[in-house]
């Protein structure tokens, strides 16, 4: 039979007692794993609820993880704009997607970290190869008038100019923007995602785009 000798205060490494190789961890090391345990228990059974339309959980849910899935995202994009940009749609998919959750295949922090690692990936895969294009495709439909605006952008590409230009935009113009040129929808697809006419959302991103040149200098 073994005892425990009493941890000096402040100890915070693990102790072992016994005959050979037997260790016992300390009740320290024992709550924390416990707490951790607890929850992935209780972040699971939000998700569940959040498969079922529950806003409480959800809003529960987000005030207990968005720190960590801002800083995982954050470390992807290295632009705290953009990762509170994709944060927020992080979470819309989250509410959407929520059902799917399956706890046999991983705990609820794998899943919504794996959410936020993908759809970061994915802002910036977008940015690299769409913004040229969807610029030009913009350009076309909106009329020459918005062709020095292209060749400027395409010559400028750097993501702080672009970044500083989005800033002086309006919220409803930068959204616009942001899913047609670095989201890859075409304007049909902006309008349905963001629930409004096609004649509102080429206006939104008209604008924006004189904003933006004018943001970059561009006469």
């Amino acid at each position: 039979m073994t005892t425990r000798p009493p941890a000096a205060e402040g100890d915070s490494f693990q102790q072992a007692v016994g005959d050979g190789d037997e260790r016992v961890e300390t009740p320290r090391t024992d709550s924390a794993v416990t707490a951790r345990a607890a929850e992935s228990i209780e972040l699971a059974a939000l998700l569940v609820r959040c498969g079922r339309s529950d806003q409480q959980a959800f809003a529960e849910l987000y005030d207990r993880t968005c720190a960590r899935v801002f800083g995982l995202v954050l470390r992807v994009l290295h632009d705290p704009g953009y990762a509170e940009e994709t944060t927020q749609e992080v979470y819309l998919q989250i509410w959407r997607t929520a059902a799917n959750f399956d706890a046999a295949k991983g705990s609820a922090v794998t899943w919504l970290m794996t959410l936020a690692h993908r759809r970061a990936v994915d802002r910036v895969r977008a940015e690299q190869a769409h913004a040229q294009r969807e610029v030009a495709y913009g350009a076309s439909t909106l009329g020459n008038e918005f062709d020095e605006v292209t060749e400027e952008v395409g010559r400028r590409l750097d993501q702080q100019a672009v970044l500083e230009g989005l800033a002086t935009l309006t919220q409803t113009q930068r959204e616009a923007i942001s899913l047609a040129y670095f989201g890859g929808r075409t304007y049909a697809e902006v309008a349905e995602y963001l629930g409004v006419g096609l004649p509102t959302v080429k206006s939104r991103i008209r604008d924006g785009l004189t904003r933006l040149k004018k943001s970059l200098g561009v006469t």
